[in-house]
């Protein structure tokens, strides 16, 4: 039979785990009538465990806020899936608070596991890879990030302290659309009253943030992830490309995402002039009588180039180069090294008697 301390802790996992539960079922699961069930909510009560009581037919107890975190109850597969939250946060860089906090929780749950279930998971961890190196830190301070979230949320302006990339500090006036998580980062996305503009910010360049009076409306169109990436895809870099590829905006995303490029899809016209397209392949038509694939304006920004002629073949669509004219000669030079080397012959190695085989 189970001894009361341990009745108690299982009605501390079983309000934790959300809604709120009637006396009848909570007798039922710990095998105890209705009065001791109302004699344990007054030991967690004593614990200073927020338990609320709710009169009426369909009444019950249920966990309520309270000052401090009360002791949190897991399961098995609660605590493996919180642990591995932890490890793949680290990993990939997003984490909401610094490295000791999430190092000290996911020693706290590590230390109480059972002993069958820490095996389990340095089994999980010890056979688990991860294809992507470790992200860069860029950790925002929880007081930023609550207080941001938080104007998100109920549509009210933020007094911001930001450090930009140069080192340059300022504090402006934000109106928060949304926060985004992206490669690693947190950003948050809004409108800068000042300047009349939309304005992407870091969340780790934030040093402060603080709720102003006043409220604002959110705008309508893109939401705060597409915002974020074309802010990111517009960012001042090196070089300016600006092209016009043949084919629907969907496939030229699958080789340029929102991230790098911003890719425009003219509206639909009959019969529409194409421009002679550097590539192999002729404009594709979908028919006699059918308007000719229309033609996209594509913009990037890149500090080197040499990536973006693989890019431009991989997409397999005929393209014209705007700007810049350094890319065309990248371009005419990547094709004369895929021909040459579509035109070598396999080399020959010691001793080769003519077979499929080849010696290295």
């Amino acid at each position: 039979m189970a001894r009361p301390t341990a009745r108690v802790l299982t009605l501390l996992e079983l309000l934790q785990s959300g809604g709120l539960r009637t006396v009848a079922e909570l007798a039922d699961r710990l095998g105890v009538d209705e009065r001791t069930v109302r004699r344990y909510v007054g030991h967690l009560i004593d614990l200073d465990v927020p338990v609320e009581s709710v009169r009426g037919r369909y009444g019950g107890y249920r966990l309520a806020p309270g000052y401090r975190m009360p002791p949190l109850m897991l399961g098995d597969d609660e605590a493996l899936a919180v642990l591995l939250g932890l490890v793949a946060g680290r990993r990939t860089g997003l984490l909401t608070a610094a490295g000791t906090a999430s190092e000290t929780a996911a020693a706290k749950i590590r230390r109480v596991l059972p002993e069958r279930l820490g095996r389990r998971l340095d089994a999980v961890l010890g056979s688990l890879a991860f294809t992507a190196p470790a992200g860069e830190p860029a950790v925002p301070e929880t007081a930023v990030l609550l207080a941001v979230a938080d104007a998100v949320s109920h549509h009210r302006p933020v007094s911001i302290r930001y450090t930009d990339a140069g080192g340059r500090r300022s504090e402006r006036t934000l109106h928060p659309y949304g926060l985004v998580a992206h490669s690693g980062r947190w950003y948050v996305t809004g409108a800068d009253p000042a300047i009349g503009e939309d304005r992407t910010f870091r969340l780790d360049r934030i040093a402060g943030a603080r709720t102003l009076p006043g409220s604002f409306d959110p705008p309508g169109g893109p939401g705060p992830a597409e915002r974020v990436l074309a802010g990111i895809a517009t960012a001042p870099y090196r070089h300016e490309v600006t092209l016009r590829v043949q084919g629907g905006a969907e496939r030229i995303r699958t080789r340029l995402p929102a991230g790098i490029a911003l890719v425009t899809e003219p509206p639909p016209v009959s019969d529409p002039e194409s421009p002679p397209a550097i590539g192999t392949g002729a404009p594709s038509v979908s028919g006699a009588g059918q308007d000719v694939e229309r033609w996209c304006r594509v913009e990037l920004r890149a500090e080197r180039l040499d990536w973006v002629p693989a890019v431009l073949a991989s997409m397999d669509l005929p393209f014209v180069i705007e700007q810049p004219d350094e890319l065309r000669d990248l371009v005419v030079a990547f094709a004369d090294r895929l021909t040459r080397s579509a035109r070598r012959e396999p080399p020959g190695g010691e001793g080769d008697d003519g077979g499929d085989g080849v010696t290295c």
